[in-house]
């Protein structure tokens, strides 16, 4: 199936970009979040006309993430826990965990942002976070797991 790209997508074009991507990718999942049309003449030549509109919305889009990315950048996050004597903890430090806890201090960060290339977090300790805010922008914060005892 061909489509156009209303939007950057990560590891398969920009906007603009006519790609072909296997039909239930692109009928379940591009379509369906508004992330792209069907590459038909008709779409071809409406998406030419909004072309310079959906850049705009993009750029906005854009600014704001990294607006958002430098207040982000360099915070620290303390999350309490219950952990044995070694430090391993009774449980895990999800994503949602931490999106939680930069919610409570005023930032707008949905789990699904929160980057763990290795996991969930299981032991005390302190981590780097990488929150992925926009395709371009990436910021990283610092999570500190404490034992609550």
């Amino acid at each position: 199936m061909e489509i156009i790209l209303l939007e950057k997508v990560a590891n398969l074009g920009a906007l603009g970009d006519i790609v072909k991507v296997k039909d239930g990718f692109g009928r379940n999942f591009l379509i369906p979040q508004g992330k792209a049309k069907r590459a038909t003449e008709a779409n071809k030549a409406e998406f030419e006309t909004r072309r310079a509109d959906l850049e705009k919305q993009q750029a906005v889009i854009l600014a704001a993430a990294k607006a958002a990315g430098e207040k982000l950048a360099g915070q620290a996050v303390e999350i309490t826990q219950k952990a044995g004597e070694d430090g391993r903890l009774f449980g895990s430090v999800t994503n949602n965990d931490i999106a939680t806890a930069l919610m409570a201090k005023g930032f707008e960060v949905a789990k699904s942002q929160v980057r763990l290339p290795e996991g969930p977090l299981k032991t005390t300790g302190e981590f780097p976070v990488s929150i992925a805010l926009h395709h371009d922008v990436v910021a990283d914060v610092t999570v500190t797991v404490v034992d609550e005892g």
